[in-house]
């Protein structure tokens, strides 16, 4: 199932827990893991003068430049690499979002994976993803996995994922990834809906109605797809969508969230990620999959 994983990375720290997610995967799974690195921004076309992704300094992009950035990839993922039987390392300059979907899709990769700062900064901008993520995980043809605290880089592998669905028709290519890696993986799936009741006055007889109808629309919408597999939950809670996600994936010790990818803005350069989402990134214990188009799922 994964056969090319795209590592998105500065060599930053902060993306060192998505490398060791990364590597894992490919060890496990005999996949190629393509170590991808956007060298800076140039500061105007066609220019060898770049502004630096990691400190925003000027420097001129020449063969000495690019070899040393590379001996520096290549010593801090060592140990890495050489736990892999195939791997290569690609380095560019340009706009990084988007010589990320570039190679994703010129390498056709199966899953790119990322730190959530993804080299802008090791922190949340007012606990929101980096704009480079936003618009990878906007516009990727293929899902995208996160892996924003250190503590979700240390795993074994898949046992069970969690697939949070809101019912909404992207969340329908979100199902069929985490159906597929399920099957594919040999784990335990949990179909989860959180009915969000923030801000709302319910009584206890609306929720549990809406409870009913919600685990009966999981069953009509997801179920008859299922064909001979049979390890999977139903779950539906009530409560802020993103503190429900979370406490079920730490409940059935989940390896992998997934989650649909949502936007209501259009335009991919200014799109971002839903704010359940963004939240679910910020607190999980395990890496959280975006799923935005159809072609890789």
């Amino acid at each position: 199932m994964f056969k090319k994983i795209l590592l998105a990375t500065s060599g930053a720290p902060s993306t060192f827990g998505a490398a060791r997610v990364a590597f894992d995967m490919a060890k496990r799974y005999g996949a190629e893991v393509i170590v991808f690195n956007v060298m800076g921004v140039p500061t105007k076309a066609f220019s060898q003068e770049v502004n630096d992704v990691r400190t925003g300094e000027k420097i001129e992009v020449d063969d000495d430049y690019r070899s040393w950035v590379e001996e520096e990839l290549k010593n801090t993922f060592a140990k890495q690499i050489e736990s892999v039987e195939f791997s290569k390392m690609i380095l560019t300059t340009g706009v990084p979002h988007r010589e990320i979907l570039r190679a994703a899709r010129d390498e056709d990769v199966d899953l790119i994976v990322m730190g959530a700062s993804s080299g802008e900064s090791s922190s949340y901008r007012m606990g929101y993803p980096g704009s480079t993520l936003q618009r990878v995980a906007k516009a990727a043809r293929c899902p995208v996995m996160t892996v924003h605290r250190e503590t979700a880089s240390y795993w074994g592998g898949f046992g069970n994922i969690v697939f949070a669905t809101d019912f909404s028709k992207q969340a329908e290519h979100a199902f069929k990834f985490s159906l597929a890696s399920a099957k594919e993986l040999d784990c335990d799936l949990t179909l989860l809906h959180a009915l969000d009741i923030s801000g709302k006055v319910l009584d206890q007889n609306q929720i549990e109605d809406e409870l009913i109808a919600a685990r009966k629309r999981i069953r009509d919408m997801y179920v008859p797809h299922m064909g001979d597999f049979k390890n999977f939950d139903i779950e539906v809670w009530e409560g802020v969508p993103y503190v429900e996600i979370v406490k079920m994936a730490r409940e059935r010790s989940a390896d992998l969230i997934v989650m649909a990818h949502h936007s209501h803005e259009l335009d991919p350069e200014k799109a971002r990620i839903g704010s359940t989402m963004e939240q679910v990134i910020l607190r999980a214990g395990c890496p959280v999959v975006s799923v935005s188009k159809p072609d890789k799922v």
